[in-house]
């Protein structure tokens, strides 16, 4: 058209016309290479997105349903791999409310201990890099060799480091030793003051703030219709937590606060996961108090049914190598029924729904992965914002790969 008043030519602006298309992902080192985001841009604001998933299909509930159930915990490692040991201790803990099994005191606390520990280990993760995305360097290299130290306290307890496989139906396969114990209490007294400077660089910083406040933000009312848990819904200001709701492991026996935020936007998620760290260290202080007032050498239920004997016993007693024998050859029935049993993971609501028809191996088996939940509404949480903002929120949700195509 022509301007009368420039007397020269003046083109509309089509939005459609002046819109970007963009792959964000998959082979992005924010969406770990296995989920795309198509994302339309005008200019760097986000006016539309559309997010896929299926680049790394497993199958790791089918994979279950064709194996024993004292050989799934392998799998559940390869979940949220970055605290494998509360995945672990998920499945053991849904085996042992179908087949009724009740555990000591020992266990229960020894399992608190490895379960606060990973998850600060995956807190820490989730946190430094954050502030890497947001770019801040220095925070990630300062606490990422302190989840090296949690790593070398799993490699005392079970040889494995990141995909631990450790414990067992019914308890752990050996009991902590003083090594353990002491690179343990060795970590609770000197990670206080590391986790303090990392909050100086960053819970202030007026850069990391102008970053994340606002940024990725989803109301309370949306967080639950999408079906949200741990971490990323107590940002949003509900306190939902699984340890409080329904207790497993004695974690009624302890005393601890469950972190809030308000707003639900990537400040608040970052702020209640470094709380949740402070009230982890508190959780395993309480437990080691307990363990010291129970009798040693306790690290296993009594069901010789379903726990696999110790290999010296197999080698040496007839009773031992029977147990051994029958459990491995799948000759022990379980019980058929129907469990749903969940815990309260690093990233939210781990569960674990099973079906036994009586059948060596599942009968049916759904792992609820709180990651594959919260991508649902990374659509909605960056519309609107910058491309920029569109990574640091991903980031801040904690979306682990291996949770995403279970």
């Amino acid at each position: 058209m022509i301007d009368k008043n420039q007397n020269k030519e003046v083109l509309e602006y089509d939005p459609e016309v002046h819109l970007t298309t963009l792959n964000l992902g998959p082979t992005h080192p924010a969406t770990h290479g296995v989920f795309q985001n198509i994302v339309k841009l005008d200019g760097e604001k986000i006016v539309a997105a559309e997010s896929t998933v299926g680049y790394i299909h497993r199958a790791f509930e089918k994979l279950a349903e064709r194996r024993p159930f004292y050989q799934i915990p392998p799998l559940t490692d390869r979940l949220n791999y970055c605290s494998a040991p509360i995945n672990n201790m998920g499945w053991h803990l849904t085996a042992e409310k179908l087949l009724q099994i009740e555990t000591p005191k020992q266990v229960d606390y020894m399992r608190i201990i490895i379960m606060e520990l990973s998850r600060i280990a995956d807190h820490i993760v989730c946190n430094s890099i954050l502030g890497v995305d947001a770019g801040a360097f220095t925070g990630f290299l300062y606490v990422m060799q302190w989840r090296e130290k949690i790593y070398e306290i799993f490699e005392e307890i079970c040889g494995a480091r990141l995909t631990t496989n450790i414990g067992r139906i019914g308890g752990f396969e050996r009991d902590f030793n003083d090594a353990a114990f002491t690179k343990i209490q060795k970590f609770i007294d000197e990670y206080p003051a590391v986790l303090k400077e990392f909050e100086k660089l960053f819970n202030r910083n007026r850069i990391f703030m102008d970053r994340t406040i606002n940024v990725g933000a989803i109301s309370a009312e949306r967080a639950l219709n999408y079906g949200f848990t741990g971490p990323n819904l107590r940002a949003a200001g509900v306190d939902y937590d699984v340890r409080i709701m329904t207790p497993y492991s004695s974690y009624q026996d302890l005393d601890f606060e469950i972190p809030i935020g308000t707003q639900g936007d990537t400040y608040d998620r970052f702020m209640v996961r470094n709380e949740e760290m402070w009230q982890s260290l508190s959780m395993i202080r309480q437990a080691l108090e307990k363990l010291k007032a129970l009798p040693k050498g306790v690290y296993h239920a009594d069901v010789p049914d379903f726990y696999l004997p110790p290999k010296e016993d197999v080698y040496n007693h007839m009773e031992a190598l029977i147990y051994h024998f029958k459990i491995v050859m799948g000759e022990i029935e379980v019980p058929k029924g129907e469990v749903y049993n969940c815990v309260e993971g690093a990233n939210g609501e781990l569960g674990f729904y099973l079906v036994s028809d009586g059948g060596r191996t599942p009968f049916r088996l759904h792992f609820r992965r709180p990651g594959f939940i919260y991508y649902q509404a990374f659509e909605e949480m960056i519309k609107g914002s910058l491309l920029s903002d569109a990574v640091i929120t991903m980031s801040s949700l904690n979306l682990i790969a291996g949770e995403m195509d279970a």
